[in-house]
């Protein structure tokens, strides 16, 4: 890491153990409630009483001071903060800095391969994309294309999730469960945000995001925390009606955080609903990509 996103880790290691901190009840570790509190949660000095460790030192560590935790200490803090193996696994990263960073998007376009393409149309009628951990669309068929609306109506930086989640009514509309989703979205971008603090498509997207939606802006403050597993979702279709998936991610090259997503139908009329659609779209292209992506493959077929 660079000295600036070293930085950046201890700021956000301190605000991450902060905020669990505060969530935490007396009752919760099997403590005295201790009198009255002018904030909410443990003490930082009953959190260092719980680690085995001394109350400077914790202190300094929050602060975000150049301290080094070894492995055992990094344990003890995760035991005394009651951390599941999610909120575990973000302490270490933000702590030690182990995980190497992202590559830039660039590198990102250079996994996608003409059969990854081939893939996504013969995954048709099924929505299939591929795309990147901060929630790029790299490439897209039909059925995904105009799941909602156009995709490819939008500037290719707008071909975002994220982007599309929080700025664009239309998808606002179309989730079943806006707020769980949005909520969702944010928290695994958190936690693998750790991984990438020193790259410029991550960081540019978190400022982004944060000036553009004060519902986003919430969101990464409150320091929710998730992991990018297969999940069920309700989209409202303006023409097929309401359809329920489940999105499997299937990674592609997890050290570039590009992935394969596929929107398996949960019933039978969420097949019924994406095999109307997918007959609806046959004058469209079966598959579409990126610029950068489609250049740099139909360069590849020429040499």
């Amino acid at each position: 890491m660079t000295a600036d996103s070293t930085a950046t880790a201890r700021h956000e290691l301190g605000a991450f153990l902060r905020n669990r901190r505060e969530r935490l009840s007396p009752a919760q570790v099997s403590l005295p409630p201790g009198g009255r509190r002018r904030t909410p949660g443990l003490r930082r000095e009953e959190v260092a009483v719980l680690a085995g460790v001394g109350v400077t030192w914790y202190t300094w560590l929050e602060q975000g001071r150049d301290i080094r935790p070894s492995p055992a200490v990094l344990d003890a803090i995760a035991g005394a903060l009651r951390l599941d193996l999610e909120e575990r696994e973000h302490l270490w990263v933000l702590a030690t800095g182990h995980a190497a960073p992202g590559a830039p998007l660039s590198s990102m376009c250079e996994v996608v391969t003409a059969d990854h393409l081939a893939l996504l149309a013969t995954l048709m009628p099924l929505p299939a994309c591929i795309q990147t951990a901060t929630y790029d669309i790299l490439a897209s068929n039909a059925a995904y294309r105009f799941l909602i609306d156009d995709l490819d109506a939008v500037p290719v930086a707008d071909r975002n999730c994220m982007v599309r989640a929080f700025l664009d009514p239309v998808w606002q509309r179309s989730y079943g469960d806006y707020d769980a989703v949005t909520t969702r979205m944010v928290a695994r971008l958190h936690a693998a945000m750790a991984e990438h603090l020193d790259d410029p498509a991550w960081t540019g997207l978190v400022e982004r995001m944060r000036t553009e939606s004060t519902r986003f802006d919430a969101l990464w403050q409150s320091g929710e925390i998730a992991r990018d597993t297969p999940h069920e979702q309700v989209f409202r279709h303006t023409r097929a009606g309401s359809v329920h998936v489940r999105f499997v991610p299937l990674w592609i090259d997890r050290a570039r955080s590009v992935q394969i997503k596929v929107l398996q139908p949960v019933d039978a009329s969420s097949a019924e609903a994406f095999a109307r659609m997918a007959a609806e779209l046959h004058d469209s292209p079966v598959v579409t990509a990126r610029p950068k992506v489609a250049a740099r493959l139909e360069s590849a077929l020429v040499a």
